[in-house]
């Protein structure tokens, strides 16, 4: 006789079977979710590695920013020490000149001149003095034209007035201070 099972088998195996897909479906969607948690936190990590880094870069942007400007105040303050230490050299290398200016301008100096005022601006000296006569200032112009340290005599003022009887010559002249080379002193002495 053949065998009929009346039993609702094949509702039973839907039913399983349905079963086993959501099993598999809750599984694939667990391993989905962990996988996207595992790529996330890997991503995380890389994010959080990368802020370390970008971190450590503006540290050591802000150090080296403050080295620059301290620099840069060194450099101001060497600039500044080197501007005195030229003026002190070159006050130094002056020193002599002014007395050698003084002497020569004694040695230049006929008799009848004298000498009221002496004004220097850089190389350039004013004189402003009162003679006996004209010639007096001529002579004093001649020496100071043949004179190595001093040169290009110009007179811009002559006045004449007589004063209790004699006759006297107010002059400006102005003139140059030179300094001659090591060879042409060699050469005078």
């Amino acid at each position: 006789m053949a065998k009929i099972n009346l039993l609702p088998w094949r509702d039973e195996r839907r039913k399983e079977q349905q079963t086993e897909f959501f099993i598999i479906l809750g599984l694939c969607a667990v391993v989905g979710i962990m996988l996207w948690g595992a790529i996330h936190f890997y991503h995380n990590l890389l994010i959080s590695f990368q802020e370390n880094r970008n971190q450590y870069i503006s540290q050591q942007i802000e150090n080296l920013d403050k080295k620059i400007e301290e620099i840069k105040r060194l450099e101001k303050e060497k600039a500044r020490l080197l501007a005195r230490m030229r003026a002190i050299e070159l006050l130094q290398g002056n020193r002599p000149l002014i007395v050698r200016l003084f002497d020569e301008l004694v040695r230049s100096l006929p008799e009848g001149v004298s000498v009221n005022n002496v004004t220097q601006k850089d190389t350039k000296i004013t004189i402003e003095g009162v003679a006996q006569s004209n010639a007096r200032v001529s002579s004093f112009m001649r020496n100071l034209d043949s004179n190595d340290w001093l040169k290009n005599p110009e007179l811009d003022i002559v006045q004449a007035k007589d004063e209790q009887g004699t006759r006297i010559s107010n002059f400006t002249l102005r003139f140059s201070q030179v300094i001659p080379s090591a060879s042409e002193e060699e050469d005078q002495t």
